[in-house]
């Protein structure tokens, strides 16, 4: 029972924390904003997937240890 009191005031402590913030909601959604912009849109347009496009189905392993040993 000591264990699952515990448990119950940490998560009592942050939605506490959280439900009474003001600037920290703000700055969370800006963060949140950032981590899509980084993770989804950067990657879809910026990083092309260069071993799909370049090896043959099935021997990804082999184009990307060629690739390796050459450099």
């Amino acid at each position: 029972m000591g264990i699952r009191r515990w448990l119950y005031k940490v998560y009592d402590l942050y939605r506490d924390g959280f439900r009474h913030m003001t600037l920290g909601r703000t700055l969370w959604a800006i963060i949140l904003i950032k981590l899509f912009i980084i993770f989804v849109i950067l990657k879809v347009f910026f990083f092309p997937n260069f071993i799909h496009q370049h090896a043959e189905e099935g021997r990804e392993a082999e184009f990307v240890a060629t690739k390796i040993l050459k450099q």
